[in-house]
């Protein structure tokens, strides 16, 4: 699942190219919304809370805003009038037609249009956005520190709890604050310390398309763990581990080194 910076950037690059302008056609390809012909409206912007897009649409008479999220699969493509599209037409959820640029929203895992006023509904229950503009660090740890007993990792992926990391940046938190993935959030020695590092990490890389928390842009060499099981740890030379973990029905594979990164317990 795209983390909270690829997010960030989708939402950057639909603000630069559409925001402003007036849509010559839209097409929305699910079912719910097939009959919607936004037409003659203005886009206004687009921005990113979490993991979800919101661009507001505005016609002359409501304030729209169309919610998507790129769950697993989903991305936002901008393309030139008539350029061919880099995905399969089949995989396409929305288009959104300018005079000078074609967006399409390809595997998108939701796509809801709705009111301005009721945007609360679909990202209220969000916690503190790492790169929203409202950030707020003391009430992303109290969020944190709701449950002590709770799994980090379990606790890094809840966007209620603090908005914008996906699997990559868990593990990568992790593993830099020598933590085990499965330590009571209320046992790690230094959790600020941590949400801090979280901020940096996302920080740097919404400003390119190539993430990296090394600080090495080398394929094969962004990464101190994710994906990198049974390979040597880059600190210590042990063989890095892998395992399913998380509530039932909703696990993720979880990447540590057992030296740098003691069992919890």
């Amino acid at each position: 699942m795209p983390e909270g910076d690829t997010v960030y950037r989708a939402a950057r690059l639909l603000d630069r190219r559409l925001s402003g302008h007036v849509l010559l056609a839209t097409d929305f390809r699910v079912p719910q919304l097939a009959t919607i012909d936004l037409a003659g409206a203005t886009v206004l912007e687009t921005v990113s809370r979490g993991k979800h897009l919101l661009t507001r649409i505005d016609t002359a008479q409501k304030a729209w805003t169309l919610h998507t999220h790129l769950k697993m699969e989903g991305a936002w493509r901008v393309h030139a009038p008539g350029e061919r599209w880099r995905r399969p037409a089949h995989q396409a959820r929305v288009v959104l037609r300018t005079a000078g640029a074609e967006a399409v929203g390809f595997s998108l895992g939701v796509v809801e249009l709705l009111p301005r006023a009721q945007e609360h509904e679909v990202v209220g229950h969000l916690g503190p956005d790492l790169l929203g503009p409202d950030w707020d660090e003391q009430e992303a740890l109290r969020r944190l520190l709701e449950d002590p007993a709770r799994p980090l990792n379990e606790v890094l992926l809840d966007q209620t709890r603090l908005a914008g990391i996906g699997n990559m940046y868990m593990a990568e938190l992790c593993f830099t604050g020598g933590v085990h993935p499965r330590t009571p959030v209320g046992e790690v020695p230094d959790l600020r310390r941590l949400v801090l590092r979280a901020k940096q990490m996302l920080e740097l890389n919404k400003q390119r398309a190539v993430q990296s928390t090394t600080g090495d842009l080398r394929d094969r060499e962004r990464m101190w763990v994710y994906r990198r099981d049974k390979r040597p740890c880059r600190r210590c030379g042990t063989p890095v581990e892998v395992d399913m973990t998380g509530p039932e029905g909703r696990e993720r594979a979880t990447y540590w080194c057992p030296a740098c990164q003691p069992t919890a317990g």
